[in-house]
């Protein structure tokens, strides 16, 4: 797991260029629909959507695109009927992937997904071909800047989460998939700074990769990523930080 938090730093500061950010503004855009369709547009009453408005808060998502994202889940505007999709996949080196969509249409997504992995080294999988190696959890990350790691990890615990560890500048807290909502609220109300929220697949054992298989991987994950209809993207890999580093 190791390597896959290390490689979501490092992406996190590429999405800083406008390109990226105007992509990732449409993810969460989409998020906040499909949550406030599926459960309502009251984010006090609907934890997803709560969880998704302060994502995209953390993100500088624009307050009106926040709005007018809730109305068009809710159907006071117009907007486009998204469901979630999940597909499994192999990436090079044998590293299994698993990829979660938001579409309005799943035959063009599904096309899009397998020519990313059959132009990048990796082959798209059947229902249940790797997801045995990933437990579904809730992750939340803190800036651990200017916080005592003892002190945060009692706060932690105390929130009821399952698992604390620190990966550089941030504290990454895993919960149980139901608790995600309720842990992140206790941790805001205990003074730390939630930067983000979402619930993951967290890979059982890690693979390693190297040279050219590891050059391959990030290659297929960001491209991966690129689409527009993909929200997330996880991996079982693990690799040197120099690696990474000349992604």
């Amino acid at each position: 797991m190791s390597g896959h938090s290390k490689w979501k730093t490092i992406k996190n500061a590429k999405a800083a260029t406008d390109k990226k950010r105007g992509a990732l503004f449409t993810k969460l855009i989409r998020e906040i629909t499909v949550a406030a369709k599926q459960g309502g547009g009251d984010p006090d009453g609907n934890p997803r959507l709560r969880t998704a408005i302060e994502n995209a808060r953390s993100q500088s998502l624009p307050k009106e695109n926040i709005e007018r994202a809730v109305k068009k889940g809710t159907g006071d505007l117009e907007g486009v009927d998204y469901v979630d999709v999940v597909y499994e996949a192999y990436g090079p080196g044998g590293v299994a992937i698993m990829i979660q969509a938001l579409t309005d249409n799943a035959t063009r997504t599904v096309a899009e997904v397998r020519a990313k992995l059959t132009r990048n080294g990796g082959n798209l999988g059947t229902s249940n071909s790797v997801s045995f190696m990933f437990d579904r959890k809730g992750q939340i990350f803190v800036e651990a800047a200017g916080l005592d790691e003892d002190a945060t990890m009692e706060k932690v615990l105390e929130a009821g989460a399952e698992d604390f560890a620190r990966e550089d500048e941030t504290f990454v807290i895993t919960t149980a998939p139901a608790d995600l909502h309720v842990v992140s609220q206790a941790l805001a109300k205990a003074g730390l700074k939630v930067a983000q929220a979402e619930l993951s697949w967290i890979p059982k054992n890690s693979v390693t990769v190297a040279g050219d298989n590891a050059a391959s991987l990030l290659k297929l994950i960001e491209a991966l990523e690129d689409l527009e209809d993909v929200q997330k993207v996880d991996a079982n890999f693990d690799m040197d930080e120099s690696e990474m580093a000349g992604a």
